[in-house]
């Protein structure tokens, strides 16, 4: 409550957790009336971490009917408040999550669900390191056609991708400088940023931090905020994995260490091979990516992107400083040895993608199991086994594969399935166009 006794100008708070698409699900609540949320929670049906992409019910979800669509309760989580710059109006957001009404963690919640695996993790003395890497694209929506924003500067409009491109990056230098001012007041620790292969395509880092869990808040509020302050701007901004049919897709790699009890990397053993704990969480995610590719895909667009020669990976392998591969062991001094896993799209819910990347590490590590050789040379050219290509069968793997059961916990296995499984149906009924204006905003 301290925050908001030093912001008096907050009026409104929004109280907002993640359901399995990612979709924030929330309230609105006079900042008066804040304190209640800290002493008592508030309550949603257990059905809204739940819904489909439309934000509607799952249809013959035991969450809804078959128990009268009870409550849950969500607390805040350790993160507390912080501004909302994308509003016009100041604004706190509070992020909560959601537990039984007995204090027991609510398994069908998606940031319950990393917490799980970080978990498992300090079980065993170690702390993940997690970094992430977004690729959004900021887009002139108000038309039939996607288009690139024209430059606030210079008022005109890019025709192609200039990856790495100053010129790109300034014709937007008002929105970005307003980002990364956002980003500080919001405690999200942006890096770096570069323009992408696609037209109005970027890139933005946030660092590294011996945090998962906020490590996934961070990335979701950085989601959030893109979007939002993009539209302050006069344009929007997507993570949708593929808006543009013949540019590449947008991805959220992700990197990742491994620390033990006394900090040191459990991925360095001096050389530049890394270690066996390393090759172990290299197996444990390759033998892992068949069932969770509906986690880093998790939408009817998300298999536009995992096509062949588009910068995204499709068949299942590792290497060594290789952008082609699904996982790249990157160049770095032997303290930063790290693992990139380069499957998932921008599209993902981040709680849901680094629960499966850390637990399927941590079962490669547990289960001391051994990579392939690394590949060399172009993965796309290459005998591999290959991902799900499509997403009906991302569903049936993910359904049938005992490695998620060893990561998620089966009620989000079960609501995840159905509703995928109902989105199948009724985006059947949609035509490009609808999808894209559907997916655009959304993920």
């Amino acid at each position: 409550m301290d925050w908001l006794i030093e912001h008096p100008e907050v009026r409104t708070i929004r109280v907002a957790a993640a359901d399995l698409n990612g979709v924030a699900r929330g309230k609105r609540i006079p900042a008066r009336f804040a304190d209640k949320i800290f002493t008592e929670g508030t309550r949603f049906p257990f059905s809204v971490m739940n819904l489909d992409i439309w934000g509607e019910d799952i249809e013959d979800s035991p969450l809804v009917f078959e128990t009268g669509d009870c409550d849950g309760l969500l607390r805040p989580t350790e993160r507390g408040f912080m501004p909302m710059p994308w509003l016009a109006s100041p604004t706190a957001l509070l992020p909560i999550w959601m537990f039984h009404m007995d204090g027991r963690p609510y398994a069908g919640d998606p940031r319950q669900a990393l917490a799980r695996v970080v978990d498992r993790y300090k079980a065993r003395g170690l702390t993940p390191v997690v970094a992430t890497e977004l690729e959004f694209f900021l887009i002139d929506d108000s038309g039939k056609t996607l288009r690139v924003p024209p430059s606030p500067r210079s008022g005109k409009r890019r025709t192609g991708g200039e990856t790495l491109s100053l010129r790109a990056l300034d014709a937007f230098d008002a929105f970005f400088s307003a980002l990364y001012d956002a980003c500080e007041a919001m405690d999200i620790p942006a890096d770096t940023a570069i323009s992408e292969a696609g037209p109005g395509q970027f890139e933005l880092n946030l660092m590294h931090q011996p945090d998962a869990l906020k490590a996934a808040d961070d990335t979701w509020f950085f989601k959030m905020l893109v979007k939002g302050l993009a539209r302050s701007h006069g344009f929007a901004a997507s993570f949708m994995a593929k808006p543009y049919s013949l540019w590449s897709g947008n991805g959220m790699h992700m990197h990742f260490s491994i620390l033990d009890e006394a900090g040191r990397n459990i991925f360095n053993d001096g050389s530049e091979k890394g270690s066996e704990a390393m090759r172990a969480a290299v197996a444990g995610c390759l033998a892992a990516l068949p069932g969770s590719t509906l986690i880093f895909a998790p939408h009817a667009n998300s298999y536009e992107r995992l096509v062949p020669n588009a910068h995204a990976p499709t068949g299942i392998g590792w290497a060594y400083e290789n952008r082609t591969a699904a996982l790249r062991i990157p160049a770095s001094g032997p303290a930063a040895r790290r693992i990139e896993h380069r499957v998932a799209g921008g599209d993902v819910n981040p709680y849901l993608s680094i629960a499966a990347v850390l637990g399927a590490a941590l079962i490669g590590i547990e289960d001391g199991m051994s990579p392939d050789e690394p590949i060399i040379g172009n993965a796309y050219a290459q005998s591999l086994a290959q991902l799900p290509a499509t997403w009906n069968l991302a569903i049936n793997t993910f359904a049938e594969d005992p490695l998620i059961r060893r990561i998620f916990d089966e009620e989000l296995i079960e609501n995840f399935l159905m509703t995928k499984r109902q989105e199948v149906h009724y985006m059947a009924e949609l035509s490009e166009q609808e999808q894209t204006e559907l997916y655009l905003d959304t993920v």
